[in-house]
Order: C-alpha cells, then sequence, then structure tokens
C-alpha cells in the first residue's frame, strides 16, 4: 500500500523493517512482545482510535505523548489501514512528494 505513494521506501528502524519517506520513519513493524505496526498518527486521531474499542488498535506505555498508534495487522480493515497509510505518509512526507501525489 504504502509503496504506492512517492518517495517511499522500505528501511529499518530499531533493527526491524520499517517504511519512511524523505528519510523519516511512518511505519515499523514491532518485535516487542505485543507485536504490531507502529503507525505514525495525529494524536488526536490516535486518542480516537483508542477510544473507539476496536481491537484493531492500541498503544503501550512507551507510546504515551507520542503520535504513533500501534495496529493489530490480523485485525485492521484494508480501506482504513490504506488511509491511515497515506495520512502518516502525508505526516511525514515533504512538502515537494506532498504536491506530487495531489497532482496525481
Amino acid at each position: 500500500m504504502a509503496k504506492k505513494l512517492p518517495g517511499v521506501e522500505e528501511s529499518t528502524s530499531y533493527r526491524t523493517p520499517s517504511l519512511k519517506a524523505g528519510g523519516k520513519v511512518l511505519a515499523r513493524l514491532r518485535t516487542e512482545a505485543e507485536g504490531g505496526l507502529a503507525l505514525v498518527c495525529a494524536m488526536e486521531e490516535k486518542e480516537a482510535l483508542l477510544a473507539s474499542g476496536d481491537p484493531a488498535f492500541f498503544t503501550t506505555s512507551h507510546y504515551d505523548g507520542y503520535g504513533y498508534i500501534l495496529v493489530d495487522l490480523g485485525q485492521v480493515d484494508e480501506d482504513q489501514l490504506r488511509e491511515m497509510i497515506e495520512e502518516a505518509w502525508r505526516l511525514r512526507a515533504p512538502a515537494k512528494l506532498r504536491k506530487e501525489l495531489d497532482a496525481r
């Protein structure tokens, strides 16, 4: 999904697979006990997702105060994940890349 966005590259972050845009991490797979995908998001979005009670979204104390939501890839709706990945990309991608996508 993310590879369809301009400038997304596969990389590593904390020795785990990650996706970056403009050199900035937008998502990374977690190897910690809870697993999941750590995905960049606005704090308001994180709070709303956690308040929704949807089991696809969770957090740990490590992410308190940070704009990252943890996503259970086995439970998340594919269309919702696609939208969230694009939003994470928009938060991290340089303006030039955002303009490129918007021009499509």
